[in-house]
């Protein structure tokens, strides 16, 4: 959201889903959307069938990879070398689409010398991707018709991650593939919900709208709704957060649906913290490894049948949730939970149903304002921004920067000059293997909400491990490891994947309960968006020798 915002001002994907089956190219960087957005990704196929090309950008070879007609296998935390000798490429090639730039961009002439020394050399080098599939990348995404780039968590869960972004809306602004219908920059987002919350103001720094805490008119809005002083000073990001808990400042904490103490990089610390607190408050429908470290649990309701109320998905597109059941035994909605706390905390706020609530919303966000209860129930839902009940805004962003009068086009789109970082943790002798994490198609997350669930695909838990290191390594299909990390251990069994490059391993996040994963992972993390650096940890992989496992030559190949 940060990236998005920073260059255009909303912090939402600019294209609606539909527009991908209409785009010529697709390109999906540090995205596998064939498990973790399989929605998505029917899209994708609906628009290869019709003739559109796919290019897949990540370390791995993966499930979506696979489909791709060209995968181009970089290494962890090279996206912003890439991404600069792509642009290097279009600039060099005259691709460049001028007269978008001119009218629309700013910072065009200090961007093209920051990507001048990006060859294709330096940046096959640097990247390990051949040079003549950066070139193809370049001149298929600069010269198509109209061309989608989409992204998820392997571009955003970096120390850099922010940077990565805006590395991306480069590309855009350099061929003019944003503020058209199906050209645009689609980031699929890692969580349910995720989107929704940023509209609704769940940001440190923003009010529900994505309207800045430090706007004078905008929070005098809300001071206004509210009866109460809304402070212009932005708060804490989570990792502001378990920072402010180490040093003594934050000593009360109320989780709402989150687990932190199991989905947090460097998660031995984050317990640690969690456990040093003077009171801890869950509220969730789950018992959470958080909640078993909470002073009081509050049992929620299921969003999703027992309340009411709206969801946005990655489109922007604002959604009815319809309530089916009442929450079971003690439990509450999670709106009457909240309410109850602020009248208990000294503060009378009414609402007579949901829908008040959401005509608050669209009160105090303009972008809202058109979306009545009314109207999303009797269209299935509608992308912001929507004004207005009279009409419906296009299903993509930012047309204003193809406007012929200056005026209207508005506030330029700027070019980002964004350096090369490799990642945090350098690999070293003693930990020589790059891990990287992600997920599975029949799993989510902490495995708190799929666990519960039988999967005929679900294995549990595994290092994946590529077949040249499998061979270094005297690894076996099966075979039980200690993978260990500067901050951890955990045990774990093999998985030989044709899909890695020696060097690199990887293992998900679902099952904390049988491997905590993210005992190893490092919570380096970027200064813009508090995200830590979940794809890039340096590891050791260590054989146990048990009788249970002995240790053998044979081993085989899993594709």
């Amino acid at each position: 959201m940060v990236g998005l915002a920073t260059v255009f001002g909303a912090g939402g994907g600019t294209s609606s889903y539909a527009e991908a089956r209409d785009a010529d190219v697709i390109v999906m960087w540090g995205s596998n959307a064939r498990n973790a957005h399989p929605i998505y990704f029917h899209h994708v196929l609906q628009a290869m069938r019709r003739g559109a090309k796919l290019f897949v950008i990540d370390p791995r070879r993966t499930e979506t990879a696979q489909f791709a007609d060209r995968w181009l296998g970089l290494e962890v935390g090279t996206d912003i070398a890439l991404s600069n000798t792509v642009a290097r490429e279009i600039i060099d090639a005259g691709l460049v689409h001028h007269d978008f730039v001119e009218r629309a961009t700013s910072g065009f002439d200090e961007f093209a010398a920051a990507v001048e020394p990006w060859t294709l050399e330096r940046g096959s080098e640097v990247t390990g991707v051949p040079p003549d599939a950066i070139r193809e990348l370049a001149h298929a995404y600069a010269t198509a018709r109209a061309a989608q780039l989409c992204w998820t968590l392997g571009i955003t869960e970096h120390h850099n991650g922010v940077d990565n972004v805006l590395s991306l809306c480069n590309l855009a602004l350099l061929a003019g593939q944003v503020g058209r219908y199906g050209a645009g920059l689609s980031p699929l987002r890692g969580q349910n919900n995720v989107q929704g919350g940023g509209d609704m103001g769940a940001l440190p720094d923003r009010l529900p709208g994505f309207q800045r805490v430090d706007d004078d008119v905008a929070r005098a809005r809300f001071e206004t709704e509210w009866g109460a002083t809304v402070p212009p000073t932005p708060g804490r990001n989570l990792t502001q957060m378990f920072d402010a808990m180490e040093h003594g400042e934050l000593r009360s904490l109320l989780v709402v649906g989150e687990n932190p103490a199991q989905s947090e990089a460097d998660v031995s610390r984050a317990v640690e913290l969690l456990r040093g607190l003077d009171h801890l408050v869950v509220l969730d429908i789950h018992r959470t490894g958080t909640a078993e470290l909470a002073d009081v649990v509050l049992p929620g309701s299921a969003s999703w049948c027992e309340s009411n109320g709206t969801v946005t998905n990655s489109e922007r597109r604002v959604q009815r949730v319809r309530k089916a059941l009442d929450p079971p035994g003690e439990a509450r909605d999670d709106i009457d939970i909240l309410v109850e706390l602020a009248r208990r905390l000294g503060h009378d706020w009414t609402y007579d149903t949901h829908e008040d609530i959401w005509n608050e919303v669209r009160r105090l966000s303009p972008m809202h304002a058109g979306m009545s209860w009314a109207r999303l129930e009797a269209t299935g839902g509608l992308q912001w921004p929507c004004p207005s009940e009279d009409s419906v805004e296009p299903s993509f962003l930012h047309g204003r920067l193809w406007a012929d009068d200056p005026a209207a086009r508005g506030r330029r789109a700027p070019f980002s000059v964004v350096a090369h970082e490799p990642p945090a943790e350098a690999v070293t002798a003693e930990f020589p293997l790059r891990l990287t994490t992600g997920r599975r198609l029949d799993s989510y997350n902490t495995g708190v909400q799929s666990g519960g669930y039988r999967s005929p695909n679900r294995r549990g838990e595994s290092v994946d491990v590529s077949p040249d290191d499998a061979r270094s390594l005297d690894l076996s299909d099966g075979e039980l490891v200690r993978v260990t990390s500067p901050r951890g251990t955990v045990e774990a069994p093999v998985r030989i994947d044709r899909g890695l490059r020696a060097g690199l391993v990887f293992m998900t996040f679902h099952f904390p309960d049988e491997v905590d994963v993210n005992r190893l992972t490092i919570d380096a993390t970027d200064p813009k968006s508090g995200t830590a650096e979940f794809k890039a940890a340096a590891v050791r992989i260590e054989k146990i020798e048990t009788a249970e496992h002995p240790t053998t030559n044979e081993w085989k190949v899993t594709s």
